[in-house]
């Protein structure tokens, strides 16, 4: 066999002096073999390193794959991975492996990658739906039995179970939080694009917090930024206007980097800020962040206990399942206004 090839079943077959039918019996359990064979055929497998393709002998027999596929807008997202580690926590004790691709957002991008997983007869699908996406196409599969999960957001066009966080109250709450302090001039860092659910969420909380305190919704205090630098940029022309904000509520955590950014490099220790979703070192910025946090791994969890109950025969109505998030007050939150502090 030459060194750069991946060893095949023939190749175990060949080792051992036995038929590939009989070594396919013994890997799959599923015929008869004496004891000695048996034997053999494992000690040729772990000897030449041979990996079966449990995706051919799925198709071959028509069961499904033992892998949970799932689509993520962006692998580089901490809160996306942290939904990953509780999807596969969970998963690996049933025997399932997960596999992951990101769909960097885009709807088309996202339906080649469900299209190539389901193309492996994989035995759940989770997605984060991506702006303008449809998922019409997914019917027939999730009607054949196929368990099919929506995370962080509802999808479209289609009726299944769905795990989200409790945005709108979450954020509401982030804002209640500045106005309690003193703040009437609060600035909204939201992400894009602005049709996305979570974006449209916590605006919405944001303004039911403003609507509560008797406060006007000013847009001139509502942008936003799908990145860390495009967020630093928001936070500058915030800050530059006439009337400007004495507190930030960031829409997720990468809005959050762009704006303890700016604020540092323009030396702006007076600005209250509060952030929906955790951010790593949080606690070790100057101040440390207060935010809204989410559970990821909680959500993660909370897919798969839902999936692995719909393999296991649960044929109940499609279900949306609500992580609660938590105000952790840290610092940064509870700056007054500047003509308080200095009072």
């Amino acid at each position: 066999m030459a060194a750069n090839r991946r060893p095949t079943l023939a190749d175990v077959a060949r080792e051992v002096g036995v038929s590939a039918k009989t070594v396919s019996r013994v890997l799959n359990e599923d015929g008869p073999a004496s004891a000695q064979t048996r034997e053999q055929v494992l000690a040729a497998v772990a000897r030449l390193g041979f990996q079966p393709n449990l995706m051919a002998r799925n198709i071959r027999v028509g069961g499904p794959d033992t892998t949970v596929g799932l689509v993520i807008p962006d692998l580089a997202n901490p809160f996306f991975g942290a939904v990953a580690r509780g999807i596969e926590d969970s998963v690996g004790d049933r025997g399932l492996t997960l596999l992951m691709g990101s769909s960097a957002d885009d709807p088309d991008r996202e339906r080649a990658l469900t299209d190539k997983f389901l193309a492996r007869r994989i035995s759940v699908l989770m997605v984060v739906p991506s702006v303008g996406a449809n998922h019409s196409h997914l019917k027939s599969q999730r009607d054949a039995g196929l368990p099919i999960v929506f995370l962080d957001r509802p999808g479209v066009g289609l009726t299944t179970d769905s795990v989200v966080s409790t945005n709108r109250t979450g954020a509401h709450d982030g804002v209640a939080h500045l106005i309690a302090h003193g703040h009437r001039r609060i600035g909204f860092v939201g992400d894009l694009p602005t049709k996305l659910y979570t974006r449209r969420e916590r605006l919405a909380g944001y303004r039911e917090a403003l609507k509560e305190a008797g406060l006007a919704h000013d847009r001139s205090l509502v942008t936003n930024a799908h990145d860390q630098h495009g967020a630093s940029a928001a936070t500058a022309q915030l800050l530059d206007l006439a009337d400007p904000p004495t507190a930030l509520f960031a829409g997720n955590n990468i809005v959050a980097l762009g704006i303890v950014t700016e604020l540092a490099r323009s030396k702006r220790k007076d600005v209250a800020v509060v952030a929906f979703d955790d951010v790593a070192l949080a606690e070790a910025l100057e101040p440390a962040l207060t935010v809204v946090a989410q559970n990821p791994e909680e959500i993660g969890r909370a897919a798969a206990a839902t999936a692995l109950a719909r393999l296991d025969g649960d044929r109940s109505r499609a279900r949306t399942v609500t992580i609660p998030t938590q105000l952790l007050s840290r610092g940064s939150g509870e700056h007054p206004p500047a003509a308080q502090h200095g009072a």
